[in-house]
C-alpha cells in the first residue's frame, strides 16, 4: 500500500483556539502521515507548542478537530484517551527530567508508572535505551543533575522511545546544544525514529534540526499552517514568508507584518 493511500496518524481540521482576545491558532490544518516525520517550523508566539498541546490534550481547541487514529480527541472517553496517551513519547524542551530520581528511573518512568511493570524488567529496558542513545550503562545510577546538558537531552530521548510508543512528539530537540551536540541529538532522533517505525512530530525553529529530522515541513505562521511539503521542496517552496524565515532575513513579510523598522 502507497503512503499517500495510508489514513494520517494524526489529522488537524480547522482548529481554532484562544486565549481571551488573543487568537493564537486560526485554523490549523495538517495531515501527518503514519511512520513519517513532520516538523513544524515557525517564530516564537506563532503557535507551535499550542498546536502541540491540543495534539496530547494539555490544551482543548475552541473549535476545530483533531483526530488520531482517526479518533476524535475531543470525544474521547477517559479510558480512550489514556490509550491513545500510552501511544505516546515526548521528549520535552527542558528534559523534564525528576531530579529526585535516578537516570534509570526516569528512563522507566513510562513502563513503571504507565505499563506497571516491574521494577527488575523496567531497570533492564531501561539500561538498554541508555545504551541505545549512546551513554555508559553506568550513567543509569547518576542523578540528572550529575549530567552535562547535553547528556540530560540524551536520557531524555531515551525516556521517549522507552515505551517504544507509535507517536513520538519533540518540542525544540536542540534548546540550549551546541551546534555539534544539536547535531549528536538530531541523529539519534533520526535513529531512534526509525528503529521504532514511529510517527514523529516536531517543533523547532531551528532549521538545521528541521533539515536532518524532516520527512514533511510544515510552516506555521499567524496561527495558521501557511506552507506544507517535503524537506526537500523546504528551499523551493515559493512562499515569501517561508524564505525569510528559513534564511533569518531581517527583511520580508513577517518583519513587515510585525510593524518592524531598521
Amino acid at each position: 500500500m502507497s503512503k499517500t493511500s495510508t489514513p494520517p496518524k494524526i489529522k488537524l481540521d480547522n482548529v481554532k483556539k484562544a486565549f481571551g482576545d488573543k487568537v493564537v491558532l486560526n485554523g490549523v490544518t495538517l495531515d501527518i502521515p503514519t511512520g513519517e516525520s513532520m516538523v513544524i517550523i515557525g517564530g516564537s508566539g506563532t503557535g507551535k507548542s499550542v498546536t502541540l498541546k491540543s495534539i496530547i490534550g494539555l490544551i482543548t481547541p475552541d473549535s476545530g478537530t483533531i483526530e488520531v487514529d482517526g479518533q476524535n480527541v475531543a470525544k474521547m472517553t477517559n479510558d480512550e484517551h489514556d490509550s491513545m496517551m500510552r501511544k505516546f513519547g515526548m521528549l520535552f524542551q527542558g528534559g523534564a527530567l525528576f531530579d529526585s530520581m535516578k537516570v534509570w528511573e526516569n528512563v522507566a518512568f513510562g513502563l513503571i508508572q504507565g505499563k506497571k511493570m516491574n521494577r527488575d524488567e523496567a531497570h533492564n529496558i531501561a539500561i538498554e535505551k541508555i545504551r541505545q542513545v549512546g551513554l555508559n550503562p553506568q550513567v543509569g545510577d547518576l542523578f540528572p543533575a550529575e549530567l552535562s546538558g547535553g547528556m540530560q537531552k540524551r536520557v531524555s530521548l531515551a525516556r521517549a522511545i522507552a515505551t517504544s510508543p507509535e507517536i513520538i512528539f519533540f518540542d525544540e530537540p536542540t534548546t540550549g546544544l551546541d551546534p555539534i551536540m544539536a547535531d549528536v541529538i538530531n541523529d539519534l532522533i533520526v535513529e531512534c525514529v526509525k528503529d521504532l517505525g514511529a510517527t514523529a512530530l516536531s517543533i523547532t525553529h531551528d532549521m538545521a534540526s528541521a533539515k536532518k529530522i524532516a520527512d514533511h515541513v510544515a510552516m506555521i505562521y499567524d496561527g495558521k499552517i501557511i506552507w506544507t511539503g517535503p524537506v526537500d521542496s523546504l528551499y523551493n517552496s515559493g512562499n515569501e514568508y517561508v524564505e525569510q524565515f528559513i534564511h533569518g532575513r531581517a527583511e520580508g513579510p513577517i518583519t513587515k507584518h510585525a510593524g518592524f523598522t531598521a
